[in-house]
């Protein structure tokens, strides 16, 4: 997967990137905003030992940088703590009073940074100020050889006491960038979870590489748009570029009835099959769409016609296919579904069956049969094995890839001729969306036989 892909898969689920910094920024402001602000006051010592010339000097600083480590363990020691918990207006034990304490040696140097930590900032640098105190005196008496003698090692105060400015917890800022960063880490794997989990079909080239077939055409989504329009939308342009593809072949002599079904139910495969064969008679062709769901008939109710013979009538013999045919307008006539017979697969399957397909050949420029989805029943692979070609309609973001998988698997079966497939109801804006026609087409009135108007089927 390449630099764009990752970029599209980014695009594609950014709104739980956004949420996830969302939520760790948020979280991160209530504890600002909730924890109690930690002052820090400091000051910093020098540690010098007397000597008689410049030879000595060197030796006596490497003897004081080796004991820096020494004289911050004695900072928190009970020599220096006990009395600082015992000064007026400290009020803590000697335990809070050492938490509250911290030293830092400075590199390289002989000098070293004490800090005293606490919620009040009055408290923090009264006990600073007494520390400085306790510590210069008890460092300089453990240093004095003899009570007579001058001490050893000298402690000078060359910075602070001081209390810091603003306070040192929170760190807001370091805070607010800690969330931010563990909000895109949360957000990507939130990303990739739900990339890896999502085995809908995406794009058309992921339905290629599942079909092994062509994708004819991407089809936006677009309630608002009737099946077909006489000038230019993105649906219309779509539904076009498929009948070119079916007109190079059947210019071949190869293609005149035509198969449309999907994997399941619900991903707009009879609207697929109307806005073709509209299109089609649009083109100056004699058209018949054939409804072949025999199970769940709707065709005929969506155009306004009865349904009270057709398909399953000539199958079992009630009537010739000229008696059922009913004209729709504009070059297109309709064979409707007829009664639900208690055996469609057998009536599918039947002698009859091949002899309606080669009959509608012979009176048709173009037949198409808007069959029942693959997978629930075995309709729809009865008649893609006796028509020249096959389309096979997918919803985008709706239809997994297994169920992708088992309806070609079921086309190849039956030795059925997979023309190619339909990427259906893909979003217009996005990562995934179709190519956008309406920048450069404009749209006229729906097409229209003798109806007002028609909304597109739910299958």
């Amino acid at each position: 997967m390449g630099l764009r892909e990752y970029l599209r898969v980014v695009r594609r689920h950014r709104w739980m990137l956004v949420v996830a910094v969302a939520v760790a920024v948020g979280v991160a402001t209530i504890i600002n905003v909730n924890t109690a602000p930690v002052y820090a006051a400091r000051v910093t010592f020098f540690f010098a030992t007397p000597a008689d010339n410049g030879v000595d000097a060197y030796p006596a600083s490497l003897f004081n940088f080796n004991r820096l480590s020494t004289y911050a363990e004695l900072l928190t020691s009970d020599e220096v703590v006990t009395p600082l918990a015992e000064t007026p207006g400290v009020d803590m034990d000697t335990e809070q009073v050492r938490q509250a304490i911290a030293a830092e040696p400075l590199p390289d140097t002989v000098m070293m940074e004490v800090i005293v930590s606490d919620r009040d900032r009055d408290r923090a640098m009264l006990l600073l100020t007494h520390l400085t105190e306790r510590f210069e005196w008890v460092v300089e008496e453990l240093e004095r050889p003899a009570p007579t003698k001058p001490t050893t090692v000298r402690v000078t105060v060359v910075s602070g006491p001081a209390l810091d400015a603003a306070p040192v917890s929170p760190d807001v800022l370091n805070n607010l960038a800690l969330a931010l960063v563990a909000g895109l880490i949360l957000g990507a794997i939130g990303v990739v979870g739900r990339e890896v989990a999502d085995r809908t079909v995406r794009t058309a080239k992921a339905l290629e590489v599942l079909t092994s077939a062509p994708v004819l055409a991407q089809v936006p989504k677009d309630p608002g748009d009737p099946v077909v329009s006489r000038g230019a939308s993105a649906r219309t342009e779509a539904l076009r570029e498929i009948r070119t593809r079916v007109q190079c072949a059947a210019a071949a002599g190869s293609v005149k009835t035509l198969a449309v079904t999907s994997a399941v139910p619900g991903e707009g495969r009879s609207a697929t099959a109307c806005g073709l064969a509209l299109l089609f008679a649009e083109a100056g062709q004699r058209v018949l769409i054939v409804e072949a769901d025999l199970r769940r008939p709707r065709l005929a109710a969506f155009l306004g016609r009865e349904e009270a013979a057709g398909l399953s009538t000539v199958l079992d013999g009630g009537a010739k296919l000229e008696q059922v045919l009913q004209p729709w307008g504009g070059g297109l006539w309709l064979l409707a579904g007829g009664p639900a017979p208690p055996n469609p697969s057998e009536l599918l399957s039947s002698s009859r069956m091949t002899e309606l397909v080669d009959e509608a050949r012979r009176r048709f420029d173009v037949v198409i049969f808007d069959c029942p989805p693959l997978l629930p029943v075995t309709d729809a692979g009865v008649i893609a094995a006796r028509v020249d070609g096959t389309l096979l309609v997918v919803h985008a973001h709706r239809t997994t890839s297994a169920q992708v998988t088992a309806a070609v698997r079921t086309l190849h079966a039956v030795g059925a001729t997979l023309l190619g497939c339909v990427l259906n109801m893909v979003a217009r804006k996005g990562p995934d969306a179709v190519p956008n026609y309406d920048t450069y087409l404009s749209g006229s009135g729906p097409v229209r036989g003798d109806q007002d108007g028609w909304k597109r089927p739910a299958a």
